[in-house]
């Protein structure tokens, strides 16, 4: 029997990188999964894989009409939503503060913060009513901390947000049976890190006490304990997984 057997989960960003390996530990441990990301291919390509436990919705998380599509079709597909992993984000330009342009500041903020505060809201409801679940959202080390060269001011506040608001909803909703928890990754081998660190984890690598960069597996094992009755009393709180790269 799977650690999520059982229970129904949405993942967003699930076409690639990190969204991709925790569905597809999601499904080996039981889960029915509702996989959302923007790039309709690949989605479609990966819940054809993942078979008949798995499903694609095409969905922007800045869209609150695309989130109550997404509960919608997974609620008639799989029955009430226990899982959700906000998972979907975008760095944004590598910029200095004086450099950086308000539109794209506006653009980061409405995938990371308002992605993750529309996904709450849009799926709480499907939780209180099916008695309760548990909320993993992404953050990073960058809202634990700030992270210089590596990131910009609406990445930062973005991921300090998500942090914040995990921990108001986790007060709030307890009560319903709702756990939410944030998770703050370091460098992953994801391809939107390659493409940031213009990398594979070389030099990167020279920051992280463990000595390398993490596999995205490595993230989602804390994700399915998050996710898990494991974790039946594991609320409010920070899981960072980084290596020790903060830890300084």
């Amino acid at each position: 029997m799977g650690r999520l057997s059982g229970k129904v989960a949405v993942i967003t960003g699930a076409a690639q990188g990190m969204g991709e390996a925790h569905a597809r530990l999601f499904i080996r441990n039981g889960a029915s999964v509702i996989l959302t990301d923007i790039n309709r291919a690949a989605g479609e390509k990966l819940a054809c894989e993942l078979g008949d436990s798995a499903m694609f919705v095409a969905h922007d998380v800045a869209s609150a009409a695309d989130w109550a599509k997404v509960v919608d079709i997974g609620e008639g597909r799989f029955g009430k939503i226990t899982i959700l992993v906000n998972n979907a984000g975008v760095i944004g330009p590598v910029k200095r503060l004086l450099d950086f342009d308000e539109e794209d500041f506006l653009k980061v903020c409405a995938i990371n913060q308002l992605g993750v505060f529309l996904g709450m809201k849009a799926v709480l409801p499907s939780m209180i009513e099916g008695g309760g679940g548990s909320i993993v959202n992404i953050s990073s080390i960058a809202g634990m901390l700030g992270t210089r060269e590596s990131s910009n001011a609406a990445y930062c506040a973005s991921k300090w947000a998500v942090r914040g608001m995990t921990k108001l909803i986790a007060a709030q909703h307890g009560k319903d049976g709702i756990r939410v928890n944030s998770v703050h990754p370091g460098y992953i081998l994801t391809p939107m890190m390659i493409a940031a660190t213009d990398e594979h984890g070389g030099g990167a690598a020279a920051a992280i006490p463990l000595g390398r960069m993490a596999q995205p597996e490595e993230v989602s094992n804390v994700v399915l304990f998050l996710a898990s009755d494991e974790a039946s009393f594991v609320s409010g709180a920070e899981h960072v997984v980084d290596g020790a790269m903060i830890a300084g």
